[in-house]
């Protein structure tokens, strides 16, 4: 692990000089209150939840580390040590005899600044009883005794003992007793986005491909940077283009610029006597050139690695046009330490180009093949299809006029949809699966309860691949409060399609009939067009018409049912901000919701495992925000769709001891029939999909010259009577306006709570 990633989740606290005069030790922490992470200088500590056990008693922390990645820290506002006259930092500690351990300081140049540097001894000598530490400050190389702002205990080289610590200070003059216990300065680690455990070893006759990466997600590679390994992956943006699942699953195609290069990382891995090359499938023009790095590092440091090369030449390849199985054998790379592999980096693209799943072979020769996704047959049962004798047919719209539908309402889409009407005809044609088509019965709320018993039927050519939604007003059908519309539920339109025809029950929209606002097409996950000649409600389907079984959707909401309710729904940000949400969240004594994406649970450098750990420790609500951050209704099929799911579960399940959760938010609130089903099957039928209707609009303000902005933003939306809100602890400038808009919600007398407890579960704490 990286040690200086841990005490960066306090960098965003306020820093000054504390002035104290130097005639004895300034106390840093005495554990007297602990139980409520502060320490003596009132300022937050704690393990992070990383340690297997830890309590303190009689002024005595004592804690048992797991293997590994146990800390402890101690943050503080900045202090001018040395100008105050304190030369070290004093501790009692109690260790194992001959065990050993690292602290490291964090220091800026600066009390003003924004960034830190960390420096690090090592621990060594302990006896197994009770000693005392004095570290001058001139034991951390380079540091700046000016501007410290936190010290963290780690790398304990025993799990079985129970350390103690107590007596922390900074140490004035000769202050402390400094005993033969060793110090030495310890390697300074850059903080990066790797870990540097070595791959072990398999048994022999155990070996079996090393997968590397298998394409499956979008938005695994392009948009949080990381392999199947979940190690960094980039082409740096030097490519014209990287899609995945082109030009068939599990590939990767690639439109090179000039000087366009891709690389992955991975875990230090120990090839040895085990692996002797690398495979991956490879389509490319006839004649296309190809040219392969790769690193290793005696040090596990991707950023200090011996770099080695071969052409597609020097391996024996040609490309033809079609695509074959390569691979690079580690013999061609003088040079390599194959014990500690750190990257692979390909350059000199001569074309469009595209990889299948890169892994480690065995033996000679040897190839990753992905497990095929189960196929889903689609809808399989069926219902009757009474019609329906108390209502009448309800043409809505013959698309006649580009500016109302034919009971006189406004119909049209979202900027970015095409729309081109012609002959009595709309034909759509959607690149995002964000934007929708909406055509309305009523300018305000309609009652449809009369069609309960009704269809309604939509006549097509083109794509089916859409999500035909039923939109219901709020409470007050009032257009001016938020939120509008109050919700909607999803149909799948190709489970109901046949022949050009599309007939849905309007029973299978869950929603209140007694105030329905119209129909929404959207959630398009095809470019293809789709052109449309009506859409109306009908009282019988024609003879012969089967009607599947309605699709579980869940519950999409967009505020609190809880009266007189308001809840903070934070989604993820930077690592080193969340010790400030945290902070801010605690003085201000709420509890809020977080949503996590999975993949980056699992990367050890972010931390947030352990930060999410706190914030659950603490009474806060953790949820689903998906695996990789996908626009989850733009995926191309079910099984895309299924595996973000199902990772971001198993990422949630493995990092917090089983936990899971009903309540997901959609990334960037893009919602669909098929995101919502398949939510239902992954964690039940009682699925909440959770937007919001109080937005800070941190997206689009809060790295302008204007991010205030965002408290704008938010006021407005709570003077419409929103009480849901979204907001993502990315930026410093929104995390320094959360207290302010925690404040704005207190004052509308509402009371502040997590979201499933403003949603009345029954399974909630209480308030």
């Amino acid at each position: 692990m990286f040690i200086s990633t841990l005490i960066g989740l306090a960098a965003g606290l306020a820093s000054h000089a504390v002035n104290a005069a130097c005639n004895a030790p300034l106390t840093i922490d005495d554990f007297s209150k602990y139980a409520s992470n502060q320490n003596s200088l009132n300022s937050w500590t704690s393990d992070d939840a990383s340690m297997s056990s830890i309590s303190a008693s009689n002024g005595v922390l004592s804690f048992k580390p797991k293997s590994g990645d146990s800390y402890f820290y101690e943050t503080f506002d900045c202090q001018a040590a040395s100008n105050n006259g304190y030369n070290s930092i004093t501790f009692q500690i109690k260790g194992p005899a001959g065990g050993s351990a690292t602290l490291e300081m964090q220091t800026k140049t600066s009390c003003s600044a924004s960034s830190y540097t960390s420096k690090y001894v090592s621990l060594t000598g302990l006896t197994g009883n009770t000693q005392t530490m004095t570290i001058p400050f001139s034991q951390f190389g380079g540091a700046n005794a000016n501007a410290i702002t936190g010290f963290v205990w780690a790398g304990f080289s025993s799990t079985t003992t129970t350390w103690q610590m107590s007596k922390v200070a900074f140490g004035c003059g000769s202050s402390g007793a400094i005993t033969s216990v060793s110090t030495k300065p310890a390697a300074t680690n850059t903080q990066t986005t790797m870990q540097t455990s070595a791959v072990p070893t398999a048994a022999p006759g155990t070996c079996a491909p090393l997968l590397i990466d298998d394409w499956i997600s979008q938005s695994r590679l392009q948009f949080l940077y990381y392999n199947a390994m979940g190690y960094p992956t980039s082409d740096d943006a030097t490519m014209k283009s990287v899609t995945v699942g082109v030009p068939s699953a599990n590939r990767v195609e690639f439109v090179p610029k000039s000087g366009s290069y891709f690389y992955t990382q991975f875990p230090c891995v120990n090839a040895k006597n085990k692996y002797t090359g690398i495979s991956l499938r490879i389509k490319a023009p006839r004649g296309a050139s190809l040219s392969i790095q790769l690193d290793s590092s005696d040090s596990c440091d991707p950023n200090k690695a011996k770099s080695t090369y071969a052409s597609a030449a020097d391996l024996g390849w040609s490309f033809d046009g079609t695509e074959k199985l390569y691979t690079i054998p580690f013999s061609k790379f003088s040079g390599l330490n194959t014990e500690k592999l750190v990257t692979i980096l390909f350059s000199g693209f001569s074309g469009t180009t595209s990889f299948g799943p890169m892994a480690f072979y065995c033996g000679n020769s040897g190839e990753y093949i992905a497990t095929p996704p189960p196929a889903d047959g689609g809808p399989t049962a069926t219902v009757p299809a009474p019609s329906n004798p108390s209502a009448t047919n309800l043409v809505i719209d013959k698309f006649a006029n580009a500016n109302s539908n034919t009971m006189g309402n406004y119909h049209g889409g979202d900027e970015g949809m095409s729309l081109k009407y012609a002959n009595n005809k709309l034909t759509i044609t959607s690149s995002d699966a964000d934007f929708a088509f909406y055509t309305q019965v009523s300018q305000g709320c309609s009652d449809f309860t009369k069609y309960k018993g009704s269809y309604l039927h939509i006549a097509y050519t083109g794509t089916t691949a859409f999500t035909v939604a039923f939109q219901q007003h709020n409470s007050k059908c009032d257009s001016s409060i938020a939120p509008f519309p109050e919700t909607w539920d999803s149909a799948e339109a190709s489970r109901y399609a046949k022949n050009g025809h599309i007939y849905i029950p309007i029973s299978h929209f869950k929603i209140n009939l007694s105030r329905v606002v119209g129909f929404a097409l959207k959630g398009f996950h095809s470019k293809e067009s789709v052109t449309l000649s009506v859409i109306e409600i009908v009282s019988s389907v024609p003879a012969g018409t089967t009607i599947p079984n309605k699709d579980e959707t869940g519950d999409l909401v967009f505020a609190c049912k809880r009266p007189n309710s308001f809840a903070f729904a934070i989604d993820d940000g930077q690592p080193d901000l969340a010790q400030q949400v945290l902070k801010i969240i605690r003085e201000e004594n709420i509890k809020v919701t977080f949503f996590t994406v999975g993949a980056p649970l699992l990367d050890a450098s972010t931390n947030l495992t352990n930060v999410y750990k706190e914030m659950q420790s603490a009474g806060h609500q953790l949820a689903l925000h998906s695996f990789t951050h996908p626009k989850m209704e733009g995926l191309p099929d079910y099984a895309s769709i299924d595996w973000e799911y199902n990772e971001d579960v198993k990422a949630m399940k493995s990092q917090f001891n089983g936990y899971t959760s009903k309540y997901f938010r959609p990334p960037f609130g893009t919602e669909g029939a098929r995101m919502r089903s398949r939510l239902t099957k992954a964690v039940g039928n009682s699925a909440n999909i959770v937007n919001w209707s109080v937005d800070v609009e941190d997206w689009l303000w809060a790295e302008t010259n204007t991010p205030e902005q965002q408290k704008v933003a938010f006021q407005r939306d709570v003077n419409k009577g929103g009480n849901l809100v979204v907001l993502h602890y990315l930026y410093p400038s929104t995390v320094s306006y959360l207290r302010e808009f925690i404040q704005i919600a207190k004052a509308t007398g509402k009371q502040l709570m997590r979201v499933d407890q403003c949603m009345m579960d029954p399974n909630a704490p209480p308030l």
